[in-house]
């Protein structure tokens, strides 16, 4: 995971209207009717068939620091998916995105004009053919960095080039993100 696919994530998970369940058995009881069996949930989280029973039964109700973490991310990444996918289907055809940024900024553009990059903090709402393009790049299985040449790409057109309106020749170049958010 990166900064551009987690801050993905959380967006999408502000459409959330439940909590995710807190304790560890009532994480592994989800897991357990998700993914159908107790045998397929120990292969996900790399535990014992028998381990997945105890938790279950509620015998062991602390789970070690990692185990913890592989199991709430597993949880995470399968609540509510019908409220996930209309978030994503809303802010790509209707809706957008807001994009919080702190990244550096270079730029390529006519001669006689500064290109040294710098430091900016944007807080920008992206319209949705671009919020379709992340989410779609994000489905397909991108790398960080594509997502990250995406991002830039739509900031570019519509922070820097206003759209067309302006800099029409001005190719900006997205390095050196110190803080990344997204919000729907």
């Amino acid at each position: 995971m990166g900064i551009v696919d987690d801050g993905l994530n959380k967006a999408v998970q502000q459409a959330f209207t439940r909590p995710i369940p807190k304790s560890a058995g009532a994480q592994m009881r989800y897991l357990v009717k998700q993914l159908k069996g107790t045998r397929a949930v120990a292969q996900q989280l790399g535990i014992s068939q028998r381990t997945v029973e105890r938790y279950l039964k509620d015998q062991i109700r602390r789970p070690r620091p990692d185990l913890a973490q592989r199991l709430a991310d597993a949880v995470q990444t399968r609540w509510q998916p019908r409220l996930r996918a209309q978030a994503r289907k809303q802010a790509a055809t209707s809706t957008g995105v807001v994009i919080d940024v702190r990244a550096r900024f270079g730029f390529t553009a006519a001669p006689g004009t500064t290109d040294d990059a710098r430091l900016r903090h944007i807080t920008l709402a992206l319209p949705p053919a671009h919020a379709a393009r992340l989410f779609n790049a994000q489905d397909a299985g991108a790398s960080e960095q594509q997502l990250r040449d995406i991002a830039g790409q739509a900031l570019g057109e519509v922070y820097f080039r206003d759209g067309g309106r302006r800099a029409q020749g001005l190719d900006v170049e997205f390095t050196d993100i110190e803080q990344m958010e997204f919000g729907l």
